[in-house]
């Protein structure tokens, strides 16, 4: 049977549809019976991932819900009279999930009676970031709410802000030589393992199962990024071993969807039995889409994570993005904001607290979104629903 890669039906038509068109009679009766075992393998491990966490915090810590650091009325009473001010130090802000991160701390500082005295864009760079917290440290902010770029290069940043009595809450990520309780009061993450393992699961249903597949990390030790890629790396290999990946390729830089387009573009070169692309997340995403655009390479699937607007749209249209492991950014900045009043009250809190991930399809898109950001879709997302 010739393999046909995902080109999601924007009427609808289901995947496995697509894989077998072209077969023989007798083809398409083993054809059917796979793609069926397949889907019906890999919708359960969805449901499974998506009603618990896999993933471990950055020194080994199980997961705590974001429950855990609910606040009750009495709490939000005391700390509207405190007057306390925070501040928010991004890796970068140019794409939709630190936008929402954004907008969840802001929504819920505003709430709280906390001040948002600078939120910071450190384009990626280790550097930047380090003269970002400086200079956020001379406002004399109660709370710090950061990601860092890189845990070992902007260490001593966040030193200072332990040393000056700050309450550090760190999305996704944390320093080097840092421990929870003492140096900061948490980590809050998405469930990244699991969002891997569900773009594996969502990348096998296209596949029928089988096939030729490249991957394309972010070369830098990054806790996050390194447990979605086990995570998808770990599934295809327990679950799926007709799944073979030929190449893995790495990006770093500033431009990361250009980079990624750089790489794509070498391996489908290079590969012309490729059947699909997986991306860490998805701004590189954007750069394996424009790559195959520009080799007319309809046919290639697309898995990935995080749900960016770009790839909701290609999603939408039924064009190249098969699916991926959406995280929950907004919810996710609500937690870290009351994470971080819990530790201003020297409460203890856990180390490690992981929100659930989220499948996302063409099928779910639009609720998807809503989930995910607590908006509508943009316009565009919703035309080419209707498309």
């Amino acid at each position: 049977m010739q393999r046909r890669t995902v080109l999601l039906a924007a009427a609808g038509i289901p995947i496995s549809a697509l894989f077998l068109q072209g077969c023989t009679s007798s083809g398409e009766s083993t054809a059917t019976a796979t793609n069926a075992e397949v889907n019906a393998k890999a919708d359960e491990a969805i449901r499974q991932l998506e009603s618990a966490v896999s993933a471990t915090g950055p020194h080994g810590e199980s997961a705590a819900a974001a429950s855990e650091v609910d606040l009750t009325d009495s709490d939000i009473d005391t700390v509207k009279a405190m007057g306390a001010t925070a501040a928010i130090a991004m890796h970068t802000s140019g794409d939709d999930w630190s936008a929402a991160q954004i907008a969840g701390l802001t929504s819920r500082f505003n709430e709280l009676g906390i001040k948002i005295t600078s939120t910071t864009d450190a384009n990626m760079d280790p550097s930047k970031q380090v003269s970002d917290v400086e200079t956020i440290l001379a406002q004399k902010p109660n709370i710090l709410v950061s990601i860092p770029t890189d845990p070992v290069a902007t260490a001593s940043a966040y030193r200072m802000a332990v040393d000056q009595g700050v309450k550090v809450v760190f999305m996704d990520n944390c320093p080097d030589g840092f421990t929870a309780g003492s140096d900061y009061a948490c980590v809050v993450s998405s469930d990244n393992y699991g969002n891997g393992a569900i773009s594996a699961h969502l990348m096998a249903k296209t596949l029928g199962g089988q096939g030729k597949i490249a991957a394309i990390y972010y070369e830098a030790d990054y806790f996050v990024t390194n447990q979605r890629y086990q995570g998808f790396k770990e599934t295809l290999t327990s679950n799926y071993p007709d799944i073979r990946i030929i190449a893995e390729r790495g990006i770093s830089g500033s431009d990361l969807a250009g980079s990624a387009q750089k790489q794509a573009d070498a391996l489908l070169s290079q590969n012309a039995d490729l059947n699909g692309i997986w991306a860490v997340w998805d701004v590189p995403a954007e750069g394996v889409i424009a790559a195959a655009r520009s080799a007319s390479r309809t046919d290639l699937g697309v898995a990935s994570e995080d749900l960016g607007k770009n790839v909701a749209i290609a999603m939408a249209q039924g064009q190249y993005v098969c699916g991926l492991g959406a995280q929950r950014p907004y919810d996710a900045g609500i937690t870290e904001a009351n994470a971080a009043v819990k530790a201003l009250f020297g409460q203890t809190i856990p180390a490690f607290i992981a929100l659930s991930p989220l499948a996302v399809t063409r099928d779910n898109v639009a609720d998807a979104w809503r989930s995910v950001y607590h908006t509508d879709p943009p316009e565009e997302v919703r035309q080419a629903l209707e498309g």
